[in-house]
């Protein structure tokens, strides 16, 4: 199976230069939990809920005067449409993180989760080899992937 028929199609983008308050408005808007940030029509990062939180609300800082480009995770990781879901599994657990932006000639158009991977898992009995394997060499999930690993896959 690949990475096309699982991922989101319509991803919501903010621009670089915007306030994080205007980014939560819309992670709220649409009940996302994240949003791809763009700059001169370039996807260069993704702002994701774990970033407020660790980078805004832990702080106590203002987000109506912080930019969306000072908090938000970059270089952007990317997968592509084609790409086998167990690959995309790998890389995800690879760089830690629960969110792949897909990219095809250099243009975003899709996202696909570790969510949406495990809601798969169970079409696909090689993500869960993939996951017992990585378990055997000693890999440990973070907190935030093991939550999604325990309650769609365990």
């Amino acid at each position: 199976m690949n990475v096309k028929e699982i991922m989101v199609e319509k991803v919501v983008i903010i621009r670089a230069d915007a306030t994080v308050k205007e980014a939560v408005r819309l992670m709220n808007e649409y009940e996302i939990g994240c949003l791809l940030v763009a700059e001169n029509e370039e996807t260069v990062g993704i702002i994701t809920e774990r970033d407020v939180l660790k980078r805004i609300i832990s702080e106590s800082k203002n987000p109506e005067m912080i930019k969306v480009s000072e908090i938000m995770s970059k270089p952007l990781i990317v997968g592509g449409p084609d790409m086998y879901i167990e690959d995309a599994t790998r890389l995800m657990f690879k760089e830690n993180i629960k969110k792949l932006p897909i990219m095809e000639n250099e243009q975003l158009v899709g996202l696909v989760t570790l969510s949406d991977i495990a809601r798969v898992a169970h079409l696909s009995p090689q993500i869960i080899k993939i996951i017992n394997e990585l378990k055997k060499k000693g890999w440990l999930p973070s907190r935030r992937m093991k939550k999604v690993i325990d309650f769609y896959i365990a």
